[in-house]
């Protein structure tokens, strides 16, 4: 039987917002106050330097209009801006195995699972994390997670209709030189919108993680469930 989880759809949502919204849910959901949750977003445009980021990826050029965050996720730099869906499972893996590595393959499974519903056969290529498009390879989607005492946090950015530019002018995303970046409506080859696949992605990761997500009122935005002792049990 599905497991009740919730879903958390918002809008654009600066960076830093997004990363205390993630950390006071892990807070809960270590806590049992809350069940899993699901966190669907857009970002204002900004590179993340995961922890692997090495010295040399970061070359924005002056006056480039983004920010830039270093992270406690894993992987390296990607960029994340308007026109690509964020996902955040705030799940709690003594839940769904306790495997990190099962994890990020169900979390690229689901991203598969939401490509197919635009038509789009996006698959895994070995060695490289993230969804792929093959020949010629193109990344349509780059993962990145962090997880403490079992409770994950970060995730997911799919490129629906973006400019794949900063991947390679901005960064050496995910340190992949000469990698090609692609978007879900550009391999769909008609007009996809983030909100156009919200729904699809939803459904993919309750298919993959069995859990039936209730979409909570998303009026208090970031200050949801606050958790003022969050650092202190979910460290980051």
């Amino acid at each position: 039987m599905a497991r009740p989880a919730y879903l958390l759809n918002l809008g654009a949502t600066p960076y830093m917002e997004a990363w205390d919204l993630q950390r006071s849910l892990a807070a809960a959901v270590s806590q049992g106050a809350i069940p899993d949750t699901v966190v669907l977003l857009e970002h204002p445009p900004v590179v993340t330097l995961g922890r692997r980021t090495d010295d040399g990826e970061l070359h924005v050029p002056a006056g480039a209009e983004v920010e830039v965050v270093e992270t406690n996720r894993g992987g390296k730099s990607t960029f994340h801006g308007p026109g690509q869906l964020v996902a955040y499972p705030i799940f709690d893996l003594n839940r769904h195995g306790r495997d990190v590595k099962r994890y990020c393959r169900d979390l690229e499974e689901s991203v598969i699972r939401t490509a197919a519903a635009f038509d789009v056969k996006a698959t895994r290529i070995e060695g490289l994390t993230g969804v792929w498009l093959e020949s010629p390879p193109r990344k349509l989607c780059s993962i990145g997670v962090h997880i403490s005492r079992w409770v994950t946090t970060h995730g997911y950015a799919l490129n629906v209709d973006l400019d794949p530019a900063p991947f390679t002018e901005w960064i050496t995303a995910c340190g992949l030189e000469d990698a090609a970046f692609t978007t879900l409506a550009r391999e769909a080859g008609r007009e996809v919108t983030v909100d156009d696949v919200r729904p699809a992605a939803t459904a993919a990761l309750e298919e993959v993680f069995d859990l039936r997500l209730e979409e909570l009122p998303a009026d208090s935005g970031p200050d949801l469930w606050p958790q003022p002792t969050h650092e202190r049990l979910a460290p980051a």
